[in-house]
């Protein structure tokens, strides 16, 4: 249980950080909401990892940083998968989603939750038989 919530505030930091980045790259600088997207999941799924690895799951390495990192980001591909759907539907189809994408990521990320925790516990940071 500790894991999970502990889960749920890094996945709630990088909400933040994604919700903010295309929100910002959306408003302020006309930019396509697809593309900022992709932006936004990497910059996100980086703190989250930054997060999970300091706090979550912190006593469990099997991976030097590099090899954490990059098999994290491919583990949260998954629940990304269903984010974007989710998210790019929203913005195709309702005008208010194409003004504030920041809410299609929110509605997006509860999709995406928990596969990423599933793939987190059992892949990357799986606890391993001495």
């Amino acid at each position: 249980m500790r894991q999970f919530l502990l889960f749920f505030v890094g996945g709630f930091i990088g909400f933040l950080i994604d919700a903010g980045i295309v929100q910002l790259l959306v408003s302020a600088f006309a930019a396509n909401p697809y593309l900022s997207r992709l932006l936004s999941f990497l910059a996100a799924a980086s703190a989250t990892w930054l997060f999970n690895r300091r706090f979550t799951f912190k006593n469990v390495r099997h991976y030097g940083r590099f090899g954490e990192w990059s098999r994290y980001l491919l583990a949260m591909s998954g629940g990304f998968l269903v984010n974007f759907s989710i998210y790019s539907a929203l913005v195709y189809h309702h005008g208010l989603f194409q003004r504030l994408p920041a809410l299609a990521v929110a509605i997006g990320s509860l999709g995406g939750f928990v596969i990423n925790f599933s793939a987190s516990r059992l892949w990357i940071y799986r606890q391993r038989k001495p």
